[in-house]
């Protein structure tokens, strides 16, 4: 295997946590140890054959990676080739999904919410004043960097995501449906703002559960997307405060061009000021994410629950009880990395 110029820079975190494990049609991750520290990574092995015709995608995937370097944004430490892969040596985070983690919690205030938008709010800054925009950001995208109870909140998957061109303007579509702004959808020329709109979403989420758009049917949920049409409904939204429900209206404007940015966001008095509530509204909001975001996780075969099990028994030198979780991979079967690129798999 021979070593590529790398940067500390940005990575895909539901990435590297829901497929730890896994294989996927178009790369796998696995858990890996660097030798000299013992400290475990991900790496995100892609078989070269599958980038034909996408190498353009995971050359721009790199690109944003090796310029971005936030605290909230996994990064992107190592780059190795071999004959047939490609292997991305990531930062591993370990804390978990953020709905598992909030349905864990005992007590869940939209102060709570407030802080984990903040962090979002920051990073997102960051990639904006960059020239770069995410174009996928959702909940399955946000995962904890660790365990402790006042662990920071990481941002990922970047496969999406754009170097914003100043002689161009975006619009491909792409995205999630359920998070997209409307501008997508309309296949409108398309800016930054779609960040925005996206953590409009999930503030809405994290206040009650359940997504401000929703239908079987993909047309007429598309249909409620376009005309912006969302409720604060009763009771779920009764204990909410005024201050938050204006925080998601100003993100979530259907115009783009009077929709909130990431600054004008980090300076609303429910993210900067004290107008987010202490009351625990932790019952109703798990309930409704039980409900309705049980299939994103609790469904998996391997879901990060499972990895932070094995990294937990690994990190505390125990021996591995049970059958092995990890699959044989064509990137176990392929990446026999000399002793000088310091890496074993775990």
């Amino acid at each position: 295997v021979t070593s590529r110029p790398h940067h500390n820079d940005n990575c895909s975190f539901e990435q590297q946590i829901r497929s730890v494990f896994s294989l996927g049609a178009f790369s796998e991750v696995v858990l890996a140890e660097e030798k000299r520290t013992q400290r475990l990574v991900a790496i995100k092995c892609i078989p070269k054959k599958a980038l034909e015709g996408k190498e353009n995608s995971i050359e721009n995937e790199i690109a944003v990676l090796h310029k971005i370097k936030h605290a909230n944004i996994v990064s992107l430490e190592e780059i190795f080739e071999s004959k047939s892969h490609l292997y991305l040596v990531m930062q591993l985070v370990s804390g978990g999904e953020l709905f598992d983690r909030i349905i864990e919690k005992g007590f869940y205030t939209e102060k709570d919410a407030s802080k984990l938008i903040q962090q979002i709010l920051d990073a997102v800054k960051y990639l904006h004043d960059m020239g770069i925009v995410h174009r996928d950001l959702k909940p399955e995208n946000l995962l904890y960097y660790s365990m402790e109870e006042d662990s920071k909140i990481m941002i990922s998957d970047f496969g999406l995501s754009k170097i914003e061109d100043t002689a161009s303007v975006m619009s491909t579509a792409c995205g999630t449906p359920g998070y997209v702004a409307p501008e997508v959808l309309a296949q409108k020329p398309y800016s930054k703002a779609v960040d925005c709109w996206s953590i409009g979403v999930i503030a809405y989420i994290l206040l009650c559960g359940y997504p401000p758009f929703y239908d079987e049917n993909d047309a007429k949920l598309f249909e409620q997307i376009l005309k912006a049409e969302y409720e604060f409904d009763s009771p779920y939204w009764d204990d909410i405060s005024d201050s938050a429900k204006d925080f998601i209206v100003h993100l979530m404007k259907k115009d783009p061009n009077v929709r909130y940015t990431c600054e004008q966001a980090l300076q609303h008095p429910w993210i900067a000021g004290d107008t987010a509530l202490d009351k625990n509204i932790h019952e109703s909001v798990s309930a409704q994410i039980k409900k309705n975001f049980a299939k994103s996780k609790w469904k998996q075969a391997f879901n990060a629950t499972a990895v932070v099990r094995h990294m937990r028994r690994l990190q505390l030198g125990s021996s591995h009880e049970g059958p092995n979780p990890t699959m044989p991979g064509p990137c176990r079967t392929h990446l026999l990395m000399p002793e000088e690129d310091g890496y074993i798999f775990v």
